[in-house]
């Protein structure tokens, strides 16, 4: 299969980013806090609009809108990586036999998932299942519960209720990616 990713300039994209091998490295403070560092270097080149975020131990997340004129994500996704990776304790990498002695290929599982969001309707749905996914996968009983998620920002600005994703909720197969 040929792989290919689609870049539309001013685009609005659903990402998905995972550790290597799935390792709960977001578990820790710093760790969250080191990334946090890492998006705002990153954002300060290279702008753009986080719409809606989760960070969960062993993967991300987001919705960004690009400038008018700009279609790239995937760099700005690779100086992330590379930013977090470069503050990340040596102590803590894991070496791996199978793949080349870089320290950002420890840390971040290749490749990541992205879709381009097509409508209002893509759009919501994909926010939803950003917070809803602390739930989902039962570090929480509600959304509002999980710190390092978006949905504060909406809640404080009225958009969602406190309780917003207590219980049970569905999702389309075509929506989100693990």
């Amino acid at each position: 299969m040929h792989y290919r990713r689609v870049y539309i300039e001013g685009g609005c994209y659903f990402f998905t980013v995972v550790t290597e091998k799935r390792r709960k490295i977001f578990s820790e403070d710093d760790n969250v806090k080191r990334l946090r560092a890492a998006f705002k270097t990153v954002m300060q080149k290279r702008p753009f609009v986080i719409d809606a975020a989760v960070v969960l131990p062993d993967h991300l997340h987001f919705i960004w809108t690009l400038p008018e004129y700009d279609s790239d994500y995937s760099t700005r996704w690779r100086l992330i990586k590379s930013a977090f990776t470069k503050q990340y304790p040596d102590k803590f990498i894991v070496q791996n036999a199978n793949r080349k002695k870089k320290k950002q290929q420890e840390l971040w599982q290749h490749r990541g998932w992205e879709h381009c969001l097509r409508d209002k309707r893509d759009f919501q749905q994909h926010i939803d299942y950003i917070h809803y996914n602390p739930v989902k996968h039962g570090l929480v009983k509600r959304a509002s519960d999980w710190q390092y998620s978006s949905i504060h920002r909406y809640i404080k600005s009225g958009m969602l209720d406190k309780n917003w994703g207590e219980g049970a909720m569905n999702f389309a197969d075509d929506i989100g990616c693990e």
